[in-house]
């Protein structure tokens, strides 16, 4: 011992007398730093920008909000003794756990909460009656759940939670790291093979093969190794059929059958803690969910809401003594726990936050090749709700297509899909569009372009469901309608003059062909019942094709040629046999009589007119919806709930107004209750006192003016309501002069003003002999009136 204090004691002096001779050498390292010359800076400068330096990136861990813990409950700082003995009782249960199955992993029993405090797993649940509708039921409850989640990936895949290691702190005095002697040649080499086989890397990226072997190829290391957390419902009550999973960041509910679910390790509520002891070596599939079976299922606590299995009938013959159910019951009594409550406070959502659901109102979620975008409602002023889009390449750089969904659209507008490879638009739209739109399917908003129309046939007074059109050709499809048109089609020629697309009010394509078709009519033969007619505008010919017998299999056609030729007057048209062309089934004698046939080919001249003035008005439709769509993107105004009040301006003036009335009641009730006598009393000298015969006047002149104000207000509306018969009998005249020479405009128009001219003329109608009914009524009223006034009362009482 004495030798090793002599060795220490040596080893020490050298170690003050290395640090005393280092001491006393400073100025001389200054002498030969300064020796060094420009060159050789240089050449450290270039060896130093050489280094590369790689940052270790720290492990991503979970975020924590700022929170706090001081303004927390106590229940969230500290546990209670009954929470503390609960914890001795899951650390007993893990280590017979771990025990028992030593190859299983270790179980998640009492993790930490905000407070680093250890709270076990059960007590974190507080069920609680939320007073939402939508949470009533599980799937918009984990719908709601699910906007709130963000899925962040654990540090290590193989645990919930990893604690991070506390470095120690480097030492003042430390080993310097040997030279470094790699050639730097070699480096250089090395770094420009990096750099080829990068740029190899991405041409292969590019083009797509790299991908597709590793996707083919590629195997997952850490398989049926990760941790995850989903919830059970069980089967039995609230009508719940079957058991079945809910995945909580997509709320999509899972059969236990399903094949992504490989292995449960262990269950709890808000009342007991279950272990799994099922092996589960064909996923969840063979699973019995019984929690009361403590072979399948290990509790941690006695206190289970679930029963236990039901004993055989010689156990339970053999517990009928009474020794032993004392015996028994004592011990169940010193072994039982009852799990504490919920160290949690209640719930409590406001309808601000409910309605916000996502954080911020706002949340991004990135899968493979697509990405799936959520704000709350209201956020966006066109109403937009959500956003899929989905990618050709992995990097998301490669747009295919995007679904927008829109709430509280005022046009109605629910889906927006846009095809970014064919250009295509689909837009579909909830009941209530004013043109009835039910899909709009386009390329491009101009028209006379490819579009599909389809419609809510029930608000439509039409029967139309589908109007598909082309630069040529326009198809409409029919339901419901009285004279059982089911489809027409229309084909174009081009236009005389190149005008405007937009113009075809004034500039309309010239039809060259119509085809109608209609459903079957059982009133008619079907002989004379029209199945299909075509006008061909340009060969003025018309051609029909009925229906088929049910016990035939040929139809009835006929064919006729329209001929301007006509009499010496020239006002008739002469009928000959050539202009109709027939072939019957069964030839019918009326059918072949030329005035059989001169009266159906002037009426289908008729119907060829009338269908004509139909598809200029699908034309004219077609430019109004696209005109008004135009308007409603631009516009994109949204509907407000009238109970909304933070929102709907309108509802809020409402609001204000109503308090301003309740305020101004008072005065308007005090003005209300003015002097009738008033002006008739100013006439009399201040301060006199009033006589009989000047009381009588006074009455007199009061019922006088009121009757003469009753007799104007009459006048008035008796003037009004012969101004407004005049009006209308002028307008009248006016349309049986130029009833002939009208457009369908014009007498659009003029059926507007007809409308409401007799809209009025009927208000002031009914208001002239309403007022006729209450003048005596009211005459008689101010009469008894006056007769009480306390001034007159007196005066007035010989005269009553």
């Amino acid at each position: 011992m004495e030798v090793l204090k002599e060795r220490v004691e040596e080893e020490e002096e050298a170690e003050r007398a290395e640090r005393a001779e280092k001491m006393m050498r400073p100025m001389e390292v200054r002498k030969e730093d300064t020796t060094r010359t420009q060159e050789m800076l240089r050449d450290l400068e270039r060896k130093l920008s050489e280094i590369e330096v790689s940052i270790l990136k720290k492990p991503s861990t979970f975020t924590k909000d700022t929170i706090d813990i001081s303004k927390l409950p106590l229940s969230y700082q500290s546990n209670t003794p009954k929470e503390e003995h609960l914890l001795q009782v899951a650390d007993n249960f893990s280590r017979q756990y771990s025990h028992l199955c030593p190859d299983r992993v270790p179980l998640f029993l009492h993790p930490v909460n905000e407070c680093k405090v250890p709270k076990f797993v059960s007590t974190t649940i507080r069920p609680t009656l939320m007073p939402y509708p939508e949470l009533y039921n599980w799937d918009t409850c984990a719908q709601f759940v699910s906007d709130f989640l963000s899925a962040v990936p654990l540090p290590d895949p193989l645990k919930p939670m990893v604690k991070e290691e506390e470095k120690a702190p480097p030492k003042k005095y430390a080993v310097k790291p040997p030279r470094d002697l790699t050639s730097r040649f070699e480096r250089e080499q090395e770094i420009k093979r990096q750099e080829a086989v990068k740029a190899e890397a991405e041409k292969r990226l590019k083009q797509g093969e790299r991908l597709e072997e590793q996707e083919s190829a590629k195997t997952d290391p850490l398989h049926g190794l990760r941790v995850h957390s989903w919830v059970l419902v069980l089967s039995g009550k609230r009508e719940v059929p079957e058991n079945f999973f809910i995945e909580p960041f997509t709320a999509r509910s899972y059969s236990t059958q399903d094949d992504h679910f490989l292995g449960i390790e262990s269950l709890w509520n808000h009342k007991n803690y279950w272990v799994n002891m099922q092996d589960c070596w064909n996923c969840c599939k063979d699973l019995v969910f019984d929690l009361g079976d403590p072979v399948r299922w290990e509790y941690l606590l006695l206190g289970t809401d679930k029963p236990l299995l039901s004993l055989t009938e010689e156990e339970d013959d053999g517990m009928n003594d009474d020794d032993d159910a004392e015996n028994l019951g004592k011990e169940d009594e010193d072994k039982s726990f009852d799990m504490p409550g919920s160290w949690v406070e209640q719930i409590e959502v406001s309808p601000e936050a409910f309605e916000t659901r996502c954080p911020n109102g706002k949340k991004v979620i990135q899968y493979k090749r697509a990405r799936l975008e959520k704000w709350a409602p209201y956020l966006n002023n066109n109403g937009l709700v959500c956003r899929l889009t989905t990618y050709e390449d992995l990097q998301c750089t490669k747009t295919l297509e995007i679904k927008e969904w829109f709430q509280n659209r005022e046009d109605m507008l629910e889906l927006k899909h846009i095809n970014k490879v064919t250009g295509l638009n689909i837009d579909y739209f909830k009941p209530g569009h004013p043109q009835a739109l039910r899909v709009h399917s386009y390329t491009s908003m101009q028209p006379e372009m490819d579009r599909v129309m389809e419609f809510y046939e029930t608000a439509r007074v039409d029967g139309l469901i589908k109007r598909e059109e082309t630069p040529r050709t326009m198809t409409e499809y029919y339901q419901g309608r009285p004279d059982l048109l089911s489809y027409r089609h229309v084909n174009f020629g081009p236009r005389i003059k190149k005008l405007a697309l937009n113009s075809a009010e004034s500039n309309p394509r010239p039809m060259v062909k119509i085809t109608e078709r209609f459903f079957r009519n059982p009133e008619k033969p079907a002989d004379e019942d029209v199945a299909e007619r075509v006008f061909l505008i340009l060969e003025e010919r018309i051609q029909l094709r009925y229906h088929c017998r049910e016990d035939h299999i040929t139809a009835s056609k006929r064919e006729f040629l329209w001929r301007t030729e006509g009499d010496s007057k020239g006002n008739k048209i002469i009928m000959t046999p050539d202009m109709c062309l027939s072939f019957e089934v069964e030839p019918m004698e009326h059918t072949k009589k030329l005035l059989y046939q001169y009266e159906a080919m002037m009426k289908l001249k008729n119907e060829e007119k009338l269908a004509r003035h139909r598809a200029w008005e699908s034309e004219l439709e077609v430019l109004k919806i696209l005109k008004l769509r135009e308007e409603e993107e631009e516009a994109h105004a949204l509907t407000i709930s009238i109970y909304d009040t933070k929102r709907n301006e309108k509802s809020k003036e409402y609001r204000e107004a109503m308090e301003r009335v309740m305020h101004e009641e008072p005065l308007w009730q005090a003005e209300a209750q003015l002097d009738y006598l008033a002006p008739f009393l100013a006439q009399l000298p201040p301060g006199e006192k009033l006589m009989r015969w000047q009381a009588v006047r006074l009455k007199d002149e009061c019922l006088s003016d009121f009757k003469q104000r009753l007799i104007d207000k009459a006048n008035l509306i008796q003037a009004r309501f012969e101004k407004e018969t005049q009006e209308l009998q002028k307008q009248q005249r006016w349309y049986q002069e130029n009833q002939v020479t009208l457009t369908p405009e014009d007498e659009d128009v003029y059926l507007s003003y007809c409308s409401q001219a007799m809209f009025r003329i009927r208000i002031l109608e009914q208001r002239l002999n309403r007022h006729k009914e209450l003048a005596p009524l009211k005459y008689l009223a101010l009469e008894e009136k006056l007769y009480k006034d306390p001034r007159l009362v007196e005066l007035l009482q010989v005269f009553v």
